[in-house]
């Protein structure tokens, strides 16, 4: 099986900690050089410097904030005249919590655009070098609620939903030139976010946060939350020469918590 992406370059969303770092991290290992792209170039240097380079990979970072989809479009386009792209990990911070009854226009309007926006506008910059050098990977890290949706997360769901349809959609039009697009769907993972998703319910129902997590840990058949280390593992392989004929697919981490097939 090669899993080998030597002489391959990676470009990962959000990677500065969390599933976004793991996940560089693991290509990093596998021989990728990475490019990370968040918007705090303190923690990118920090995070660069956490990558494996014992292939002699040559890591670097880009600066650009998902919140300003214009700006992300502009750095990726600049640094895609120089340097081609074969793996694309889409992946950003998730939307705030909250029922969807109280959702306002202004907050779906932000998630569309830091997910499913710069999803589009990124992939239209990198897909060229990609067909040109015969070897594509496109990895969208998004959400089990993909599959069903999850209690509290009403903009969260709605965005992931549409992201998932943008993939299938980017799949069937990509993979004639051997290009895959995939998703990766976390469920609840030892981050900052899933930490951000327990102070929130705890705030607003008055519970501990112990008995949060509890109350969280019962819906998961493997009683543990999952490790960031889990998630890269399978996106990792997803980016490999292995993972082929893998196309159009969403693949939940969640330790079996969600409810369907």
């Amino acid at each position: 099986m090669e899993l080998s992406l030597s002489g391959k370059r990676a470009l990962v969303g959000g990677s500065t900690q969390g599933i976004g770092l793991a996940i560089a991290q693991e290509l990093a290992l596998l021989g990728a050089s990475c490019t990370l792209i968040a918007r705090n170039e303190a923690s990118l240097k920090e995070a660069v410097a956490k990558l494996n380079s014992d292939k002699g990979q040559q890591h670097d970072y880009l600066v650009a904030d998902f919140f300003n989809y214009r700006q992300v479009a502009e750095v990726v386009a600049g640094y895609v005249q120089h340097t081609n792209i074969h793996i694309l990990v889409n992946n950003s911070g998730g939307p705030a919590g909250g029922p969807i009854t109280d959702a306002t226009p202004e907050a779906f309007l932000q998630a569309f655009q830091q997910h499913l926006v710069c999803n589009q506008l990124i992939t239209q910059q990198v897909m060229g070098g990609m067909k040109k050098d015969g070897y594509g990977r496109i990895i969208n890290i998004i959400s089990t609620s993909v599959k069903i949706p999850l209690k509290g997360l009403g903009v969260s769901n709605t965005i992931r939903g549409a992201v998932a349809s943008w993939a299938k959609t980017m799949a069937n039009e990509l993979g004639a030139f051997g290009i895959t697009v995939n998703n990766v769907l976390p469920g609840a993972t030892a981050t900052g976010r899933l930490d951000a998703i327990v102070n929130n319910k705890a705030s607003k129902t008055g519970m501990d946060k112990a008995a949060v997590e509890e109350e969280m840990l019962e819906e998961i058949p493997m009683k543990r939350f999952g490790r960031p280390e889990e998630i890269a593992s399978v996106a990792a392989f997803l980016a490999t020469p292995a993972a082929a004929y893998v196309n159009g697919v969403s693949i939940q981490v969640d330790g079996g918590r969600t409810g369907s097939l």
